[in-house]
């Protein structure tokens, strides 16, 4: 998706875990290893652009996990969604940003089919993150060892 705006723009990553280990893919563009995710839509919620993403880049049905919310919607409309497990501010280039809901996800379905052929895409497990000799950005290294340490204590 092209950016909404020329300064800043909201974007979603979610961590996928299955089976102990956590999902990335090297970017098409910037080469680097993340998890999936990409711009929110106009016409869509974080909740949605998450699965969408994942769907479309990588091929995998997720359930998204987190904190408190309502299992219905209220009589005017009003849903709970899903909140990110965090939330950050990064910058692209020199005149763009990015506010990032960052998503945790157990994968329930679904078979990997990448959107792209030739991006590197594989399962890491935790001590493949902590040695890191694939040279993981400190920031998805973090926050990708903060899922795998989720899913293990809570689920």
């Amino acid at each position: 998706m092209a950016h909404i705006h020329e300064k800043i723009d909201f974007t979603i990553s979610v961590m996928v875990v299955d089976n102990g280990k956590v999902f990335l893919h090297k970017h098409k563009k910037r080469g680097i290893w993340l998890p999936p995710g990409g711009h929110i839509e106009l016409d869509e919620d974080p909740n949605q652009a998450a699965l969408r993403e994942v769907k479309e880049e990588v091929g995998f049905d997720v359930d998204l996990v987190g904190g408190s919310r309502l299992p219905f919607t209220f009589t005017n409309g009003t849903q709970d969604l899903v909140p990110p497990m965090f939330l950050n501010r990064h910058r692209i280039s020199e005149t763009h940003e990015h506010v990032d809901l960052l998503y945790f996800a157990r994968c329930v379905g679904g078979e990997l089919v990448p959107e792209e052929e030739g991006i590197e895409m594989r399962w890491f497990t935790e001590d493949e993150i902590k040695v890191n000799a694939e040279g993981i950005h400190e920031d998805v290294q973090v926050y990708a060892l903060a899922a795998l340490k989720h899913f293990r204590d809570n689920l």
